[in-house]
């Protein structure tokens, strides 16, 4: 297929017919590596290359070098790179530009994965900040520099330099062409023992020769502050290892290296079902990967006798002086020493409770090591018993196991929906949802009498068919079901958190689950209006001149369907008397309808049910003042009534949460119900409690309105503070959060606006809604009156 490459690469001469041989054998190279996506962003790098304008010779060299890259790392980082270059092109010369271009085959050969090739990618644009000067002579000697070192030594090595060096331009230069003594030296202490890229070919060879399968390895750069990089670990079914290994205790690299990917390889060989993690500490989650691991491990050793003399080695090898690991906590000796207890039979320690341990964990494996939850019993087994004997030490010693090939076990643990990450949770909710259990109907009937029930249960009993008490009359009969059963909840959904801190969305950071308050009577909602009877007047105005008024008729338009007559007359008479007519005499017809969708959206947190004043005395005695969630179900009321009477879309929400894997979600009316009884009912049950976590609800209320086809949609919140939850003390995460909510529903076209009982609000809801999307009602017990004329100036 040929291709006119005249509107991506217009900067070329045309009369030169090596350029275009070079872009047509290029293209075919690229075609041979690249998906259709691939291609289009590659072309579409060639125009950014010719608009940036810093020569030919930048375009020529972007158009051979790209398709190795995507061949050695993947085409996904070729709008990495063409956006990483655009920023570069402010602080460096084009030559420099074109020489980092033309190494970019280079560095992507040797650092062998996308992400660690992205992170090199940040680094040149740190050196531009930093010390520009030093680019040229680096990218002249980057064969050297990466044949040498891992991209966090290298990271290492210029940061000395930059630092060394920061006002001595001649010096950076010296540095950065290895001239200087400061330069070598540097580049030997930073330099690894073992590279990963020189040895993957013999270590894909190496898993293969052992399982027949294919194993695919990536490696990780996690040493930019430390020397000792990133554990090995499985994820998306890769094995991801250390860009280098450095010797440990007389063991060289490779050796490291074809124990961990054994290791790893053996996890998704002989790992049939994962652990489970629920109701486990950190702490007992360390024993028993140590028995999992020790579980894989001797069904590799017990197919491939060989591979137990190479872990061996590890466990019996001696510290020297100068050991990075230390002489290892009390706790993670005894684990270790029972690790070589259960590898070595003949092996015998000191204390008697490893040999038996070790004994007896090899005769489970002996017997079954498939065995359901072998290595979950003998964790917490030994967990117990060592707590007797040794003091346990805190996670972050647990987690530092000083054996290098081990990975760190994420591939063996599963939990529920509730709990994303095993590392750095610091709040989980008090409580799970309740579980569903199928029982028959003496079982119902025992467990329905029991005194023991309450509104959160454990337990959700299920009937296969409706279950009524024993009465005549069936038809006016409620079912057990309807009279005393729980409401359902919805699926969880899950939504990202954004991170000012790092700049970045937490993806599937908050957790979503709508659930359904009990009902009240419709009667208070009813009442409502004839309490605010003044209100309700002025909206019945309101409500009239803003119904749909069907066909519009406007006059004086040039152009339009129907003629003036009027207008026609006046014209003709100007005519006649020598003046120029006015040309606007038609008449233009407009259907006038209201296409709006709104969700208004009620903040339910538990500072709601505070009252906005003491107790009073009224004509009836001591009458207590309302609090703010009865004048919020007040202007609720009013606003749904006012809304219903127009004939718009709407649907009546509220939120509240409890950490963020438990943001409740409440639907009081939905889009497609009626402002009817059942509506109402709910709304007279509302109820404050927990806190505020602002940025999903708005998230989960705009994929609502996503679901509806109205031309305008609107959020209307309603909510007495600041955004806040009881596992984020940082203030303004959450107030970030909820801005970046707000601008990701504007660029979908969702309009929001809050309405806030804050006093102190102006120091944070302009900078989270906008300066003219938000109101502040400084007296409480004029909300009812507010909110519905704000929703009128809102969509008038």
């Amino acid at each position: 297929m040929s291709i006119d490459f005249k509107e991506y690469v217009s900067c070329l001469n045309e009369a030169n017919h090596e350029h275009l041989e070079a872009l047509e054998s290029s293209y075919h190279e690229a075609q041979r590596v690249m998906s259709p996506r691939g291609l289009q962003n590659y072309l579409e790098g060639m125009r950014a290359m010719c608009v940036m304008g810093r020569g030919q010779d930048l375009v020529l060299t972007y158009v051979q070098e790209m398709p190795g890259v995507a061949k050695e790392v993947g085409e996904d980082i070729i709008p990495d790179i063409v956006e990483a270059l655009m920023k570069l092109a402010s602080h460096t010369s084009g030559s420099v530009i074109t020489l980092i271009v033309a190494n970019m085959h280079l560095v992507a050969s040797r650092l062998g994965d996308a992400e660690v090739m992205r992170g090199y990618l940040k680094l040149l644009h740190q050196m531009t900040g930093k010390t520009p000067r030093g680019l040229r002579p680096m990218m002249e000697n980057l064969d050297e520099l990466l044949s040498k070192l891992t991209l966090g030594g290298l990271r290492r090595w210029v940061m000395f330099g930059a630092q060394a060096h920061q006002r001595d331009l001649d010096g950076q230069m010296a540095y950065f062409s290895l001239d200087t003594e400061s330069s070598r030296a540097v580049l030997k202490a930073e330099r690894r023992g073992t590279l990963f890229v020189n040895n993957q070919r013999k270590l894909n060879f190496y898993l293969r020769a052992l399982w027949a399968r294919a194993f695919f390895m990536r490696p990780t750069a996690g040493d930019f502050e430390t020397k000792r990089g990133l554990k090995p670990f499985i994820e998306g079914f890769q094995i991801h290892v250390p860009d280098a290994y450095d010797p440990f205790r007389g063991i060289d690299g490779m050796e490291i290296y074809r124990a961990a990917a054994a290791h790893c390889a053996a996890h998704m060989v002989y790992t049939r079902e994962p652990i489970s993690g629920e109701e486990l500490s950190q702490a007992q989650m360390r024993f028993i990967e140590m028995f999992e691991d020790a579980r894989v491990e001797y069904l590799a050793y017990r197919e491939f006798p060989g591979l137990r003399k190479l872990w061996l080695s590890f466990l019996i090898a001696q510290p020297d002086a100068d050991d990075e690991f230390g002489r290892p906590h009390e706790t993670l000796d005894l684990m270790l020493r029972t690790t070589r207890a259960i590898m070595d039979p003949e092996y015998r320690d000191s204390k008697d409770l490893v040999n038996q341990v070790g004994a007896e964990f090899r005769a489970k494996l002996e017997a079954d090591p498939y065995a359901r939850n072998l290595s979950w019993m003998a964790g917490v087994d030994f967990y117990n018993r060592i707590q007797s004997i040794a003091k346990i030490p805190s996670v972050r010693i647990l987690s530092d196991w000083p054996l290098p090939y081990r990975d760190d076990n994420r591939y063996i643990w599963a939990f529920s929906e509730n709990l994303f990450e095993t590392q750095g949770v610091d709040y989980l909710p008090s409580h799970r949802g309740p579980v569903r259990r199928n029982v028959g109907l003496m079982e119902f009937v025992n467990e329905l009498d029991s005194e023991m029930t309450h509104d959160d249960p454990d337990e959700i009993l299920v009937l296969s068919t409706e279950l009524f008490p024993y009465e005549d009359d069936l038809e006016t009969t409620k079912s057990w079901n309807q009279a005393e059963g729980v409401e359902p909840i919805s699926d969880p959904y899950h939504y990202h958190e954004w991170d000012y801190h790092v700049q970045l969305a937490r993806p599937d950071w908050a957790t979503v689950i709508e659930r359904k308050q009990g009902r009240g009577d419709p009667e208070v909602m009813d009442a409502i209006l004839t309490k605010h009877k003044p209100i309700a007047s002025r909206i019945r105005h309101l409500i009239d001149a803003m119904q749909p008024q069907g066909i519009v008729r406007r006059r004086g338009y040039e152009e339009g369907e129907e003629l003036d007559l009027n207008a026609a007359v006046r014209a003709m008479i100007d005519i006649r008397r020598g003046v120029m007519p006015d040309p606007r005499i038609n008449i233009r017809i407009s259907r006038h309808i209201r296409d709006l969708s709104i969700v208004l959206l009620l903040d339910l947190s538990e500072s709601t049910n505070e009252k906005i004043g003491d107790i009073a005395e009224g004509e009836d005695g001591y009458e207590e003042q309302p609090s703010i969630l009865d004048l919020t179900r007040e202007s609720a009321g009013l606003l749904a009534w006012a809304i219903d009477s127009i004939g718009d879309n709407f649907a009546v929400h509220g939120f509240a949460s409890d950490g963020r894997h438990d943001v409740q979600y409440y639907r009081f009316k939905n889009f497609e119900q009626g402002y009817d009884d059942e509506a109402k009912s709910r709304m007279a049950a509302m109820q404050g409690g927990l806190s505020t976590r602002m940025g999903a609800a708005l998230r989960h209320a705009g994929w609502h309105l996503t679901q509806q086809s109205a031309q305008k949609r609107l959020v209307l919140l309603v909510t007495d503070g600041e955004p806040s939850d009881i596992d984020e003390r940082d203030p303004q995460y959450l107030r970030n959060d909820a801005k970046k909510a707000v601008e990701d529903l504007t660029m979908q076209g969702i309009y929001t606006y809050c309405l806030t009982l804050d006093p102190d609000a102006d120091r944070y809801v302009a900078r989270i809604f906008g300066e003219n999307n938000y109101s502040i009602v400084d007296n409480v017990e004029r909300l009812p009156e507010r909110l519905p004329n704000v929703f009128a100036a809102l969509t008038g």
